[in-house]
């Protein structure tokens, strides 16, 4: 495999691109501008280039019609779950959906009914609360508590905020926006309490390859075998891979049951996978995906390394130690600032686009997400803005 550069600047700008042409109306930061996106979760790098090579074949054929024979798409997704996690899944367990959020959408249908409590441990990703409010159900947000700068489970005031309600909790695994790797006493607290509460888990696992050095994913699968029964384990190649353009992903559901359920609500919802997608999916869960995601973490903890030392040292901002994702989550209580305020300072004066803490739900008031998965010049220079923001704080 050729070395990626993830040096290589690269311009996305009017290509369709959420991440930059978007972000000037939601922000009001100018791409034109110099303005910096580091909001959308997805990279400014390109996938490796087996992917590439693969849909420049499926476009050098010409004809676009109705996918099958996924075969090797299957046998692709057993082959990564088997070789990166050690994970032994049947090919029937798979079902494919047009992304999480719509596997969050799906599950919701499948397992639960408009006025159902869902549960979420706030702050998490934002678009489970969006989905779970605009199909009815009613969003139940379980606060993680934080210790020695890290999300903990608070198990003994969660127990106390339940009503009976519920019938499914969302975990998301490794966490987002927290960067938080749940080791195996916590997923077998989980697991206790969805068996203990007779809740359906569904476990978002799309950051399970972006791992920091030394640090290591477990699937819950794996590690409480017995909550099968009531689990659901939605994976994607396409945050791996930085193909999120395809809308694809998985439900592995080991319970005949519950994978009746999830896959009635995908036909009655027609939801089917795409053509170009399966394919990159099947190029990028190959041997030389996998030294392309060697190289990438490597480069990630690089960039994370600079981001977190530049932003620590300003006075009253901290951002929580990353253990996945390449997510940064920086909190600003120490300002004193409001946070319209801090956000003002991020937005206005250093010209950078992230994501509100607000929008993460309970507890994320005093936090921005920054996007650090783009070429080290755009992190140095990120770092540089924020210094120059909060001068006056040092």
């Amino acid at each position: 495999m050729t070395q990626p550069d993830f040096d290589e600047v690269i311009d996305r700008i009017g290509t369709h691109c959420s991440k930059w042409d978007d972000m000037e109306g939601a922000y009001g930061v100018s791409p034109g501008q110099g303005g910096l996106a580091m909001w959308v979760a997805d990279m400014d790098f390109r996938p490796p280039a087996a992917v590439q090579r693969a849909v420049e074949a499926t476009a050098a054929h010409g004809i676009y019609g109705y996918p099958g024979a996924n075969a090797p798409y299957l046998d692709a997704i057993q082959w990564w779950m088997a070789n990166r996690h050690g994970w032994q899944i049947e090919r029937e367990w798979i079902l494919t959906c047009a992304g999480l959020v719509n596997g969050v959408a799906m599950a919701l249908d499948a397992y639960t009914n408009p006025g159902d409590g869902v549960i979420v441990m706030s702050p998490v990703y934002h678009a489970f609360g969006r989905v779970i409010r605009a199909s009815g159900r009613e969003l139940i947000e379980l606060p993680l508590a934080i210790e020695d700068g890290q999300y903990r489970m608070d198990w003994s005031q969660w127990e106390t905020m339940l009503t009976g309600g519920e019938r499914l909790l969302i975990l998301c695994s490794p966490h987002n926006p927290g960067g938080r790797v749940w080791t195996e006493e916590e997923l077998r607290e989980v697991a206790d309490f969805c068996t203990r509460h007779e809740l359906i888990l569904v476990s978002d696992d799309i950051h399970c390859d972006l791992l920091m050095p030394g640090q290591r994913h477990r699937m819950i699968a794996n590690t409480v075998p017995d909550i099968r029964d009531r689990l659901v384990t939605l994976t994607a190649a396409t945050k791996t891979f930085n193909i999120a353009g395809a809308h694809i992903g998985n439900a592995i559901i080991a319970d005949d049951d519950l994978r009746a359920k999830f896959k009635g609500a995908l036909m009655a919802r027609g939801v089917s996978p795409g053509l170009f997608g399966m394919d990159m999916v099947a190029a990028a869960y190959s041997p030389e995906g996998a030294a392309w995601v060697d190289a990438l973490v490597e480069y990630l903890d690089g960039n994370r390394r600079l981001f977190d030392e530049g932003v620590n040292a300003i006075p009253g901002l901290r951002s929580m130690p990353l253990q996945a994702t390449y997510l940064s989550w920086v909190d600003f209580s120490g300002t004193g600032m409001s946070t319209a305020e801090f956000t003002a300072r991020v937005e206005k004066t250093a010209r950078i686009a992230v994501n509100h803490g607000t929008s993460f739900g309970r507890g994320g008031d005093s936090f921005l997400r920054f996007n650090i998965a783009t070429p080290r010049a755009r992190v140095t220079e990120a770092v540089k803005r924020l210094r120059e923001a909060f001068s006056d704080l040092q």
